[in-house]
């Protein structure tokens, strides 16, 4: 029983998001430019800026009183913290601390003092926090006390101010009242008991208004106490080399993260395995690893301890027991477009899993373009005698004309129809015979399986649709595009056919394609190894079945014995 595929959840949000962060890592270049850029701004904004240093003093602000020392006296009497700040870096203030600094020699301005002043209020606090950044340890040291100092003398002017403005308000008053009590007592022998009572009463309010003109006078002007008085600091303020380091290499990823993410929007090729699933209609039935092996062979089958061969094997299964694939047992195999050598490698290895399986197998290599099966297997293909139709009708072009048994070490063998250059592709592609090779899969216990040049190429693989239904496509995902994909699923679609899946395989180095390409030059040569060219680390071939996957004989669903 086979049981049905789980959708892809689009709304799996951890999903997605492990998903987004693999994605931008695959752009390791621009994370790492990124950094590099941070860091060096941060060592340069380090080693090129001037040092500066910043003292600090703190004043306390306090309102003017009568009695401190009285029962409910409250210091923040009449104090807005806010409105203390901002006059605190008034250009008033400014003028009297540069005034004071000009008498000790140092010439600044009001304006040019005040910005490098910094006023700052802890919470819950009546303190106001005078921090000042110079060029030099006294600088900064002279200018904060300067600046604290005038701040203080501002505020005991201003209400000692406020204090003669009220006591002359008060005497103001008080002159009308004792110029009509000298006139009353002139004039209190006359009128009797009447001019005394006024007289009293004038004299009551003389009495209120001098009592509030001593108090006045008798207040407590002290606008404030410097409880900290500026130092000279030993060290620069800022931050220093290895905090701008840091700093730049946290500004120098999250740059880099953006460049990634914009790489990653603009990017055409296929970004995970989720979107190629989604592109393509089709499952994934499998990632090849990367693995050292001989140069020149395609067969990963039958070498010991190899991985490559344990994932042929697990797709070969999984094709196995696919509906579609076994009603039919016929695969093509193909890729989107480029090098078609990958695609080879998986129709061969393929081949071989199904022959390990006990299945009668026959491969056609339909690349009548560029055919090269024949030469990179080597000796492990060998000619036999071609189908009896073939020699009764004297058939000798492609596909009739020849057939070759391929040894797979410990696995068994599979049949291989090698392909051959024709002038007419399309016509040989369409031919009878290739009808009657394709049709030798309705036999119980046949597979077949056709390898196509890229679809999107030559409609080499177009043209065979119809005959072999399944589709195998073989790709690199970090070069096939998410519209190539969608494309393949609709002319494959549309010719009656179905894409059964997709292998990914990691993609050659540019090394290992030179090393390729060396190797098949001196085959065609003549001059290099008969057999093909195997690396020191490359896995032993023993031969011994019992290295590989034990063989397992089925029945096929739809195959008859």
């Amino acid at each position: 029983m086979t049981h049905p595929i789980r959708p892809v959840d689009d709304h799996d949000e951890p999903a997605l998001l492990r998903d987004q962060f693999r994605q931008l890592l695959r752009y390791r270049a621009l994370l790492a430019a990124g950094v590099v850029v941070g860091l060096l701004g941060g060592g340069f904004l380090a080693l090129s800026g001037d040092d500066t240093y910043t003292a600090s003093g703190e004043v306390q602000v306090r309102s003017a009183t009568a009695d401190p020392f009285a029962t409910g006296a409250s210091a923040d009497k009449g104090i807005n913290i806010g409105s203390e700040r901002q006059t605190a870096v008034s250009d008033t203030v400014g003028d009297l601390a540069a005034g004071t600094l000009l008498k000790q020699g140092d010439d600044v301005t009001a304006r040019k003092l005040l910005t490098g002043l910094q006023v700052t209020n802890p919470p819950n606090t009546l303190t106001l926090r005078f921090s000042y950044t110079g060029a030099t340890p006294e600088q900064a040291r002279s200018r904060a006390e300067a600046l604290a100092n005038a701040y203080l003398a501002h505020r005991k002017a201003r209400t000692e101010e406020s204090i003669d403005n009220m006591a002359n308000g008060y005497r103001a008053q008080l002159e009308p009242l004792e110029e009509k009590r000298d006139l009353l007592e002139e004039r209190a022998g006359v009128d009797g008991d009447d001019v005394s009572s006024a007289r009293a009463n004038i004299i009551v309010s003389i009495s209120e208004l001098s009592r509030k003109i001593s108090e006045l006078k008798a207040l407590d002007t002290t606008p404030g106490y410097l409880n900290k008085k500026p130092v000279a600091p030993t060290e620069p303020a800022g931050a220093g080399l290895p905090l701008l380091l840091g700093l730049g290499a946290v500004v120098g990823l999250a740059l880099g993260l953006l460049l990634s993410w914009v790489r990653l929007v603009f990017d055409p090729a296929v970004r995970s395995p989720r979107e190629l699933v989604r592109s393509l209609g089709a499952p994934l039935l499998g990632t090849l690893p990367r693995e050292r092996a001989a140069v020149g062979t395609l067969l990963a089958i039958g070498r010991s301890g190899s991985r490559l061969a344990e994932e042929y094997r697990a797709v070969a299964f999984r094709l196995a027991y696919d509906p579609s694939f076994a009603e039919r047992r016929r695969l093509l195999v193909t890729a989107p477009r480029g090098d078609n050598a990958a695609a080879a490698a998986a129709a061969v290895n393929l081949a071989a899993a199904f022959a390990e399986m006990g299945r009668d197998v026959l491969l056609v290599e339909a690349d009548l373009r560029t055919p090269s099966l024949a030469r990179d297997l080597g000796p492990a293909a060998h000619e036999v005698r071609p189908p009896r139709w073939a020699a009764e009708e004297g058939d000798r072009s492609w596909p009739a004309g020849g057939r070759s048994n391929v040894d797979v070490p410990g696995s068994g063998a599979f049949a291989l129809v090698a392909g051959a250059t024709a002038d007419n592709v399309p016509r040989a592609l369409t031919s009878a015979s290739v009808g009657r090779i394709v049709a030798e899969a309705d036999r119980p216990g046949a597979v077949v399986i056709v390898l196509a040049p890229p679809v999107l190429s030559y409609a080499d693989a177009v043209a065979l649709v119809d005959r072999v239904e399944g589709v195998m496509i073989v790709c690199d995902p970090r070069e096939v595009h998410r519209s190539d994909l969608e494309r393949i699923r609709e002319i494959i679609g549309a010719s009656g056919g179905q894409v059964l899946g997709a292998l990914l395989h990691p993609g050659r180095s540019r090394l290992r394609r030179a090393d390729r390409r060396s190797t098949s030059a001196r085959r065609h040569s003549g001059g290099g190894p008969q057999g093909p060219a195997v690396e020191e680390d490359a896995p032993e071939v023993t031969g011994d079945p019992s290295e590989t996957m034990g063989l397992r004989s089925f029945t096929l669903p739809g195959a008859r014995r």
